[in-house]
């Protein structure tokens, strides 16, 4: 183990990484094949490294013969990108016997040098060709036109390529503007524009808009090197062919949610990644509902399924459910046993994990019911399809392989019994489907091209290709990408549903959870989800984020399109004792300062008015810049500031209750003051103020990883992660929003009208 972990760093892997490697039963061996067959014997550079790992990581069983060719061939520089190596695998897939070196170095570009001027000459060209969807499309059209230059320009330098491109749209088309933003409106001003600073001109809402469609993360990362529609091979041509005729060379994805819960904010990675792949290159995505498990299903999770794609703006070309699927899947698995891959198993769970080693991971054998007779089986799963036997009794089990490392390959489950009615099919069937069984086969009837999914599906790779195949069916290709966390949180489907059954949380929307709906109701916005979950890439690791990355793009896109309201979390009155009882004055406050377009509102100012009991102290200190007695201070969008004189006593409790004030609005009163803080009038005309229940949200966990704590994960629970303030007090402008507004509450934070609100 010591000697590979060493073997494993020599190609430039951490030593963390390296022990995680050499304990994966499948790539394990496969690198060290590489490494050793491609001659490295000290520490080779970095791009040679992470060439032969993309090769062991991402190698078929079809490429096994030829493994150490290639490795060869990445070792001595013939091969020196990853789109080189990617060609050289599906070479080797396709190729039996001897491979021709002549044959190979043309598939694979080797000693292929495209120059600048090729570059150059290759970029005017299509656009030329493609002017007027240029002129449509403007900088939206960008990633199809990368798209297009990938085939014409295969082995040039990606970010050559990328410079080029982006040089010559620059030319044409000239900066960015409003029209490459569709949400921007332009609108006449009377008043003087304000000309925002040029630092500030790559920040906020637009930034955050433009990263939301950017296909950057398609074109320039590990998605840029997966191949075109057409490219994987089949166990028979013919299955491509007619494969091709019905779908036209399209890109096909789909998105296949299990519906036992709400989608999070991981499922907003795969969202991105499917339908944001497909679009870039002209292609469809369907969402299915992989609707095998009954028990577990809810209609309230299809609902909020598809509101939440949706809400993330995104349309699908179809939406399907493997339930569609159960005649067809069931004749199949009919197919299956009749072709001797498949049987009837008896056998106890306990007993088949026994015969897959059992804990001590020692040899695997047979189950007793693997070899019985072809017509045995196909008798036994038509009792299990007639309900005659109980859940647990009888199982259909693939006959797979048993010596293949790969667990995947120990015999999967294909079908069990359950009576259990289904949400579609009521009490039809009392035998379901596997996501094992179904999940290649539904992608394989509806043509998907790539069937993306994160990475613990890696070994099931093999499987999936492994049935397919068995049933001579069209075969997808499946690849895999990192899973996407969140610290302080926890997003297994199993733990959420925990805390929402046993009532630590309000519900699958709470927004204290990082699901969608959740963060949703919390004020996250689409795009800077969006935005979010493309700026950070695609890469096959997975990768725990901290809260405040995702926050940072939250507030950069509310800064811009979220109005700025006055609220107090604890208001305490103030008098101004030199104005009359009825004096009122109207101001016109803008929605957004500095910003016409936003619009304004009206608030009443009077005698009487509130402030933040955290803004008066009635001892002044040298650091504090806000009311204190003898002391002056502004009010937002008010002409004149206040003084304070005085102060009210509770005779009960010697609290102070109020404040009495000056109101310095004579000729010879101070004008300014140093410092501005937020306030609310008292008038009962505008039904001022709008008293306001306040929530106020943490982390649901104290540690990063909740699962560190010594007491278990729901030991570590956040008692202070939910504050509600109760006598919270807003401005009147509160009541032109609606449900999902977001507004930012002045000198205290941004806030969003929750679904029960009656403002």
């Amino acid at each position: 183990m010591a000697d590979l972990v060493d073997l494993f760093q020599k190609i430039g892997l951490s030593k963390e990484k390296a022990e995680q490697t050499t304990k994966n039963k499948k790539l394990s061996p496969t690198l060290e094949l590489v490494i050793r067959e491609a001659g490295v014997s000290d520490a080779t550079d970095k791009t040679t490294g992470a060439l032969l790992y993309t090769l062991a990581s991402t190698s078929t069983p079809k490429t096994a013969a030829h493994l150490g060719y290639i490795a060869r061939a990445i070792g001595s520089g013939r091969l020196g990108s990853n789109d080189q190596v990617s060609a050289a695998i599906k070479f080797a897939d396709s190729v039996t016997g001897t491979i021709d070196d002549a044959v190979f170095d043309n598939s694979c570009g080797v000693g292929v040098v495209v120059t600048a001027e090729e570059i150059e000459a290759s970029v005017r060209k299509l656009l030329k060709s493609r002017a007027a969807e240029l002129e449509e499309k403007r900088y939206t059209a960008l990633g199809a036109l990368l798209g297009a230059l990938r085939t014409d320009l295969r082995w040039a330098n990606s970010l050559a390529v990328k410079e080029e491109l982006d040089k010559q749209i620059l030319a044409l088309l000239g900066p960015k503007d409003e029209r490459d933003n569709p949400k921007a409106k332009k609108q006449e001003k009377e008043a003087k524009p304000v000309v925002a600073k040029e630092e500030d001109a790559a920040t906020g809402s637009a930034k955050i808009e433009e990263l939301a469609r950017s296909t950057k993360f398609i074109f320039e990362g590990e998605l840029s090197r997966l191949h075109k529609p057409g490219e994987n091979p089949q166990i028979n041509p013919e299955l491509m062919k007619e494969h091709l005729k019905r779908t036209g060379g399209k890109v096909v994805t789909r998105f296949p949610p299990e519906p036992n819960g709400f989608l999070h904010i991981g499922h907003a990675k795969a969202i991105n990644i499917n339908f944001g792949y497909a679009a870039a290159y002209g292609g469809i995505t369907n969402l299915r509902y992989d609707d095998t498990n009954p028990e577990a299903e809810e209609e309230q999770y299809f609902t909020s399924i598809l509101d939440t794609v949706k809400w993330l703006g995104y349309e699908p070309s179809a939406i399907t459910y493997s339930s569609d699927h159960f005649q067809r899947l069931y004749d199949l698995a009919v197919d299956l046993i009749r072709r001797d891959k498949a049987y009837v198993c008896h056998c106890t769970g306990e007993q088949i994990h026994a015969d897959r080693g059992g804990e001590a991971k020692g040899p695997r054998r047979a189950c007793v019911h693997r070899n019985r007779p072809i017509e045995e089986s196909l008798t036994e799963f038509v009792k299990m399809k007639e309900g005659r036997y109980k859940e647990g009794e009888a199982i259909l089990r693939m006959k797979m392989d048993l010596d293949n490392p790969n667990p995947q390959f120990w015999d999967l489950v294909a079908y069990r019994v359950l009576f259990t009615p289904h949400h579609r099919t009521a009490d039809q069937w009392c035998i379901y489907p596997t996501y094992d069984y179904t999940h290649c086969l539904c992608d394989s009837f509806e043509d998907i091209t790539h069937s993306m999914c994160t990475v613990e599906f890696q070994l099931s790779r093999e499987s999936y290709y492994w049935l397919v195949d068995a049933l001579e069916l069209y075969k997808p290709v499946q690849w895999e990408y990192g899973r996407l966390s969140i610290a302080n949180t926890v997003l297994s489907k199993r733990k959420l549903n925990k805390l929402v059954t046993d009532g630590h949380v309000s519900g699958w929307d709470d927004p204290r959870l990082y699901t969608l709906s959740g963060i949703r109701r919390r004020g996250f916005t689409p795009e800077a989800i969006n935005a979010f979950v493309r700026d950070i890439g695609v890469t096959t690791s997975n990768t725990v984020m901290r809260v405040e990355r995702l926050e940072k793009y939250i507030r950069d896109h509310l800064n811009d399109v979220a109005p700025r309201l006055m609220m107090l979390l604890e208001p305490i009155k103030v008098t101004l004792t030199n104005l009359d009882e009825s004096y009122l004055e109207e101001f016109v406050v803008a929605n957004k300062p500095r910003d016409d377009s936003m619009g304004t509102h009206k608030v009443p100012f009077t005698r009487t008015l509130y402030i933040d009991s955290s803004d008066f102290r009635e001892q002044d200190e040298p650091n504090f810049y806000r009311l204190a007695l003898g002391k002056t201070v502004g009010l937002l969008n008010v002409p004149h500031p206040i003084t304070a004189t005085s102060i009210v006593r509770d005779p009960a409790t010697g609290n102070i209750t109020e404040i009495l004030a000056k109101y310095e609005n004579l000729p010879d009163s101070p004008t300014r003051a140093k410092t501005y803080i937020q306030w609310v009038g008292d008038s009962p005309r505008h039904r001022s103020p709008v008293r306001v229940e306040a929530r106020l949200y943490g982390n649901l966990f104290i540690h990063e990883n909740p699962s560190d704590n010594p007491g278990g994960w729901l030991a570590d629970l956040n008692p202070e992660s939910l504050v509600v303030v109760k006598g919270a007090m807003a401005e009147v402008g509160i009541r032109e929003r609606a449900v999902e507004d977001k507004f930012q509450a002045v000198r205290v934070g941004y806030f969003c009208v929750d679904r029960d609100s009656d403002v």
